[in-house]
């Protein structure tokens, strides 16, 4: 089964650690990056979709960043 992720965090180096933290635990990048201004905070958001094989069948309960 394949699972999703979207991936979001101020325009920060924060950002860059969380898709490279998740590509480590074998997340695959799906799309292109987003980047968008947040008018209720102020601060530029960046997003990444990514998705990942697994052998767990899906659940609403599962935790996706612990896969």
């Amino acid at each position: 089964m394949k699972i999703y992720r979207l991936l979001t965090e101020d325009d920060t180096s924060a950002f860059c650690h969380k898709v490279s933290e998740a590509l480590s635990k074998g997340w695959e990048l799906y799309g292109d990056p987003t980047y968008a201004y947040d008018h209720a905070n102020g601060v530029m958001r960046c997003g990444q979709a990514v998705t990942k094989d697994t052998d767990t069948s899906y659940s609403s309960d599962m935790k996706l960043g612990q896969q």
